[in-house]
């Protein structure tokens, strides 16, 4: 049976790709920190009659990154879901450097990490995919989270990169963009989303519904709902220095209200 390892996969997001991978004939190996909420997925993983391995792994750190690669290397996985990441609470100056540098670790460090692990195999096998979850965050310079900005763009890049190397192979590579998605990524940082619209969110299930038939369908790029890819092009077409004054006008904005 094909096996899909997604990290992250204690809620959101990662929940949400365990149990759309699991009803669609995936068996799933969750990776996450917290080992009850992995476990709740599990159980969801089982009901659709699919086998479900927990591996409790905190990918900043060294010893349970081997751990997790190793898993990687040494097994048969269809399909690699790097969805794991964080973020900074408040402004980069303010920031502490090691809260950065984890971030980085695990936004950067980890998910190269984890590719390389997996694309030998594929390569061998002559099939599977990966999936890197990246953010609009890439292509708008951000004065309260210029390192995360900095990290999705080095996950959309490096992914557009993979998918130029397995080019002319059955391997299939897809960098995903959500916006403002409805999960704990907010309030686990602390930050106020009370000045964001309403029509701005989306749900982890329009994130891997959209991105599972973008992959289907070969693409290498998802960004989920026309609103979206509306407001990617448009980030991705204004000049830069417009760009840059229009979100430091924004900034300060929500920065005072």
């Amino acid at each position: 049976m094909p096996t899909a390892v997604v990290t992250g996969a204690s809620s959101g997001i990662g929940a949400e790709y365990a149990r759309q991978l699991a009803s669609i004939g995936y068996d799933i190996a969750l990776v996450g920190r917290h080992e009850s909420a992995l476990e709740s997925v599990a159980d969801e993983v089982r009901a659709f009659g699919r086998r479900a391995e927990v591996m409790v792994a905190d990918l900043t750190d060294g010893d349970d990154l081997e751990f997790v690669t190793d898993r990687v290397r040494g097994r048969d996985v269809s399909l690699l879901v790097n969805n794991a990441g964080s973020g900074t609470p408040g402004r980069f100056v303010r920031s502490a450097p090691q809260v950065e540098q984890d971030m980085l670790d695990l936004n950067v460090s980890a998910l190269m990490r984890l590719c390389h692990a997996a694309l030998p195999g594929m390569l061998q096998r002559n099939r599977g995919s990966i999936i890197n979850v990246s953010s609009v965050a890439a292509y708008t310079p951000s004065d309260t989270g210029p390192g995360y900005a900095a990290s999705k763009a080095y996950v959309a890049t490096f992914t557009e990169s993979l998918a130029v190397a397995v080019h002319g192979t059955p391997l299939r590579v897809l960098c995903v963009f959500p916006g403002y998605v409805r999960t704990a990524f907010h309030p686990r940082l602390g930050m106020d989303t009370s000045w964001i619209p309403s029509w701005a969110w989306l749900t982890p299930e329009q994130v891997v519904t959209e991105s599972l038939q973008d992959l289907r369908r070969g693409r290498t790029r998802s960004v989920p709902t026309a609103r979206y890819k509306v407001a990617m092009t448009l980030a991705r077409i204004t000049p830069r220095p417009l760009l840059r004054r229009i979100l430091a006008s924004a900034g300060k904005v929500t920065t005072r209200a």
